[in-house]
C-alpha cells in the first residue's frame, strides 16, 4: 500500500510539475503577444520614442535660453536708442 500511494504522490507531484512548466509558457506566450499589440497600436497611433522626445524638449530648451540672450540684447538696445532720442 506504501509503494502505491508513492506511486501516486510522484505521479501527482510530476503532472503539477509539467502543468507549472505549461502555465509559464502560456505566460510567456502571451507577453509576447500583448508586446507585440501594444507595439502596433503604438505604431498606428504615430506616437513619439522616447529619445527623439527629449531631443526636441533640449532643442526647445536651447531655443528658450537663445530668446531670453536675445530679448535682454533687445531691451539693452532700446534702452541705449531711449537714451540717444532724449533732447539735453
Amino acid at each position: 500500500m506504501t509503494q502505491t500511494t508513492s506511486r501516486i504522490f510522484d505521479d501527482f507531484a510530476k503532472l503539477m510539475n509539467d502543468a507549472a512548466g505549461v502555465a509559464t509558457g502560456v505566460r510567456r506566450e502571451a507577453e509576447t503577444v500583448m508586446r507585440a499589440q501594444a507595439e502596433r497600436i503604438l505604431r498606428e497611433l504615430d506616437v513619439v520614442t522616447r529619445e527623439e522626445f527629449d531631443t526636441v524638449k533640449d532643442l526647445a530648451a536651447a531655443a528658450r535660453e537663445e530668446n531670453e540672450t536675445l530679448e535682454a540684447r533687445i531691451a539693452a538696445l532700446e534702452a541705449r536708442l531711449a537714451k540717444l532720442e532724449t533732447p539735453e
